[in-house]
């Protein structure tokens, strides 16, 4: 038995049996490397790290801190401010705010699932204090929440550029821009549907303009982050990497200098909670490489390109055939190995078939992302389930719509390639 098909039934096994991602991947590769025999078990140290040994991985744990920083001086209150002010006196308004702030979040996180955890559990709770289903704020904000790894900065996305040498990572984060208000846009048309059928009014009058000139004044510092980043990337100021660190000292001016809300005393407790998320993203990014190498080494890519090549696929009929794979691939696994273990296989072939790089990247990046908000193993729900407290068949209940809607964007983003490769050109990305 060769040891691609080891690995492939053995990280099925693993993960069938509720192991950690992170530890399925390992554990598949030491059982394909033992049961083979092809390879010593020293080839899992040195791929382990080997995955983590770039200089552009730095980026990952400073936009963590950046995140941690902008959460711990309270930008978190200020943009839902900023966003409320403007749509949350409509009918369905705490949703519509719902949506604006996670997407506003998600240009400093880059993680959906610090979007979830930090300000979608503080909208939870706003929305059921206004007579919204609970279940239906989770439901949106588990969805909306998926907006985090396609605006920029996206973690997603300097990985993916890690394993793909024909993207780089400030192409990817600008490419990311429009998909990325296109799906709030439809998480705003469902909000806007199941309003006016359940009736959820707004919160009351629309602020006067001088008090939104006041909230916009005091978030303006928030909200100009990732225009800093992308602006500073794009003047050559700074690379991706340095930009993250560029983030860090913003976040931290902004939030002791500027909101004067974060203590310096809670600055051990943020390092400390930055350097576990880094430790755990790091760890799958490890893992991946090392299953990722024994595929390679094993012919898997070559072997997947001549079978694609065989079919003779239009690229239309490819990118279809890769969604289907994809939606169901990210059911079981979550995106960033997925990331690490796919698209070294794939991108060469799509490159092949006719499939503009940065075009085929968005379209993997969001199947990818939409498999933490598919039940049995979606990790949005599962968090969104634990700080909202909705039972896990209450929140899949309200996310039908959801999913329809995400469903359409997909469609969108895989047949119209200028949403994605639009902005990039125009700016000069390559």
């Amino acid at each position: 038995m060769s040891a691609s098909l080891i690995l492939l039934v053995s990280v099925c096994v693993y993960l069938a049996l509720g192991v950690p991602v992170a530890f399925a991947l390992g554990l598949s590769t030491v059982t394909a490397l033992l049961i083979s025999d092809s390879f010593p078990l020293l080839v899992l140290l040195k791929e382990t790290f080997t995955g983590i040994d770039s200089f552009p991985l730095m980026a990952v744990p400073f936009f963590i801190l950046a995140a941690e920083l902008m959460s711990g001086g309270s930008l978190t209150e200020v943009l839902l401010k900023f966003a409320g002010q403007f749509v949350g006196h409509r009918r369905g308004g705490l949703g519509y705010t719902n949506v604006v702030s996670l997407t506003f979040f998600s240009g400093i996180s880059g993680s959906a699932l610090a979007d979830a955890a930090g300000p979608g559990s503080m909208l939870i709770r706003m929305m059921d204090r206004a007579g919204y289903s609970r279940a239906y704020a989770a439901a949106l904000t588990a969805s909306t929440a998926t907006v985090g790894p396609i605006i920029p900065p996206s973690i997603i996305m300097i990985i993916y550029a890690l394993a793909d040498d024909n993207v780089s990572v400030g192409a990817l984060f600008v490419a990311g821009l429009v998909p990325g208000l296109l799906i709030a846009v439809a998480m705003s048309v469902v909000n806007w549907q199941v309003s006016r059928v359940r009736n959820y009014r707004g919160d009351g009058e629309s602020p006067s303009a001088r008090e939104m000139l006041q909230t916009t004044w005091r978030a303006l510092p928030a909200v100009l982050l990732p225009v800093v980043i992308l602006g500073g990337m794009r003047a050559g100021w700074f690379t991706p990497t340095e930009a993250s660190v560029v983030a860090v000292f913003y976040a931290l001016i902004c939030g002791k200098y500027v909101y004067r809300t974060l203590e310096w005393k809670a600055v051990p407790d943020i390092l400390s909670r930055s350097a576990l998320l880094t430790a755990s993203v790091l760890l799958i990014i490890g893992m991946s490489a090392s299953f990722a190498w024994v595929l390679t080494i094993e012919g898997a890519p070559q072997a997947v390109a001549a079978w694609v090549t065989h079919l003779e696929l239009s690229p239309w009929m490819f990118l279809v055939v890769i969604n289907v794979f994809l939606l169901i691939f990210g059911i079981f696994i979550e995106p960033l190995p997925g990331v690490m273990v796919l698209v070294p296989i794939l991108a060469p072939v799509a490159a092949k078939v006719g499939i503009e790089p940065i075009h085929f990247a968005m379209v993997v990046i969001y199947n990818l992302t939409l498999g933490m908000i598919t039940p049995p193993v979606g990790g949005l729900l599962f968090v969104t389930s634990n700080v909202s407290r909705v039972p896990l068949a209450d929140l899949t209940r309200e996310l039908k719509p959801f999913l329809l809607a995400h469903g359409v964007v997909l469609v969108i983003l895989t047949f119209v390639p200028a949403l994605s490769t639009w902005a990039p050109h125009a700016l000069g990305f390559k």
